[in-house]
């Protein structure tokens, strides 16, 4: 799994009707882009985490690209 800062982490509902939980990623630690992140939850609480096969990244251009 990669990611950049600026990035969205979506965590899946492991049972049917669980709502999905969404992150903005603020920092990557790992080397590449890989984990762990430090993550902004939509509730405003922020918490390192180290994602699973649950969760998958939304990518999105730096904002300088999205300027041009």
């Amino acid at each position: 799994m990669r990611a950049n800062a600026g990035d969205r982490l979506v965590v899946h509902g492991h049972h049917v009707g669980d709502p999905d939980r969404e992150a903005e990623i603020l920092e990557v630690h790992g080397r590449d882009g890989g984990p762990p992140y430090v993550v902004r939850w939509d509730d405003g609480h922020e918490s390192t985490f180290f994602p699973s096969s649950d969760a998958t990244i939304q990518h999105f251009p730096p904002e300088s690209a999205k300027e041009r």
